[in-house]
């Protein structure tokens, strides 16, 4: 598993949520949407995406979902 997607996954376990400017900030990831996919797709989590809205401006904003889906 690639560093950020350790990284990330980390920090959903702990309860935490992280939306693309978190990630960038704390684990220098522009790609967060592609960590997502690989934790879904290839880790088995469930990950709930929440979309949010600032300013005009939407974002995602990831959660774990509770168990894993394998």
């Amino acid at each position: 598993m690639k560093p950020q997607t350790e990284q990330i996954r980390k920090h959903l376990e702990s309860g935490k949520s992280i939306n693309p400017l978190q990630a960038l900030r704390k684990f220098g990831c522009f790609r967060l949407g592609a960590r997502i996919w690989d934790l879904k797709n290839k880790q088995g989590l469930s990950i709930k995406t929440d979309l949010v809205t600032v300013n005009n401006k939407t974002f995602a904003k990831y959660t774990l979902d509770g168990a894993y889906n394998v």
